[in-house]
């Protein structure tokens, strides 16, 4: 008992002298840095708020770009002078369970972190300004940020949510239905130049109208498929519209997986077309004619997107860099498939002659 009342005693000189350094998200910081001289800091004695705002509505970007997402930050009343300040951005998971550190800012001096190296710093125009700048934006950076504020014991901060100008797509592979685990499916979307979605992304794709009747992995390993239109093979005609999720094979069989395509805003990037030849062409000679034509073969996302953002509608069957052969329909019409728009696809033929379709950038 006496050595816990010594150590107690100890603790409580420590802190009273101030030597002692709380810990606070990763990184240590002075309670004194704002004093007035006598080791107070002031705001405690004048009654100031802090107050962080980042923008309440999403910003938009897409893959490649840069993008600001901007935040600001005040005093109430006014303090007027310039204040020592640290700015910290963080990246939230989609469960809020866990923050992924973008870059901290002391002074001048900004520090990014992980994958954010060389892509992230602090943009600080005006005096009380803390925007984030991000280079060269890939699909993962999709999602919230917190802008965090840290004024010696003053700690404020906001969230905005950064949202990839994307397409989600359901990406059926060659080995058919229901054969991926989670990891095979991440290295899918990375061959076809894509990233697992996430479920924001899927729901904001069901609410424009995608319907899937197949489960698929999503980012956070989940299994989930968007139904706009119930119906018997869907589970049941009086079945609820929504995102469902699948509870009982998730673990046990792979499943299809919902991607979100590099080439969101395709008509920033490039441009697909169609090639075609009188007998039609094998895949390899597919491959040699997009070539020819200084452009590669499109993947499925390309495809996608450029029927999505550029309205391509083609009722010929072509050729992709992944061996299935589809074909992109925004007005539908006889002979051209089913009566609703979308990209047909004639599976994974091991045989036959089509056209192709080519994506070049600009």
């Amino acid at each position: 008992m006496l050595l816990l009342l010594l150590l107690l005693e100890a603790t409580l000189l420590q802190l009273a002298s101030g030597s002692y350094h709380p810990f606070y998200n990763g990184f240590y910081y002075n309670h004194i840095m704002n004093d007035m001289g006598n080791g107070q800091d002031k705001d405690y004695f004048n009654g100031a708020r802090l107050v962080v705002e980042t923008s309440k509505d999403p910003v938009y970007s897409y893959s490649g770009a840069n993008v600001t997402l901007p935040c600001h930050y005040r005093y109430e009343p006014d303090l007027g002078d310039k204040r020592k300040i640290r700015i910290k951005w963080s990246k939230i998971r989609d469960d809020y369970t866990k923050e992924q550190d973008v870059v901290v800012a002391i002074g001048k001096t900004n520090v990014a972190f992980g994958d954010f190296k060389g892509r992230a710093h602090i943009h600080r125009a005006s005096q009380h300004e803390a925007s984030l700048v991000i280079s060269d934006v890939h699909l993962k950076d999709d999602g919230k940020y917190r802008c965090e504020v840290i004024d010696g014991l003053e700690d404020e901060s906001d969230v905005v949510d950064l949202r990839l100008q994307g397409i989600v797509f359901p990406y059926q592979p060659p080995r058919g239905q229901y054969r991926l685990n989670f990891h095979e499916a991440e290295q899918v979307c990375q061959d076809q130049g894509a990233i697992l979605a996430n479920f924001n992304q899927l729901f904001q794709a069901w609410s424009e109208g995608l319907d899937w009747c197949n489960a698929g992995w999503l980012a956070d390993g989940t299994v989930q498929y968007p139904i706009s239109r119930p119906r018997e093979e869907c589970g049941r005609k009086d079945t609820p519209v929504g995102v469902w999720r699948e509870e009982h094979r998730m673990l046990q069989m792979g499943m299809f997986q919902m991607t979100l395509s590099t080439d969101a805003a395709l008509s920033l990037l490039g441009e697909v077309f169609y090639l075609d030849r009188l007998a039609g062409m094998t895949l390899e000679e597919a491959k040699q004619s997009c070539q020819d034509a200084g452009a590669e073969i499109a993947r499925v996302g390309h495809l996608y997107s450029a029927w999505k953002f550029l309205g391509l509608d083609r009722c010929s069957a072509g050729w992709l860099a992944d061996g299935s052969v589809r074909y992109p329909i925004v007005k539908p019409r006889p002979n051209c498939g089913p009566s609703e728009p979308g990209v047909r696809s004639f599976g994974f033929p091991s045989k036959g002659r089509f056209g192709v379709f080519c994506y070049k950038e600009r």
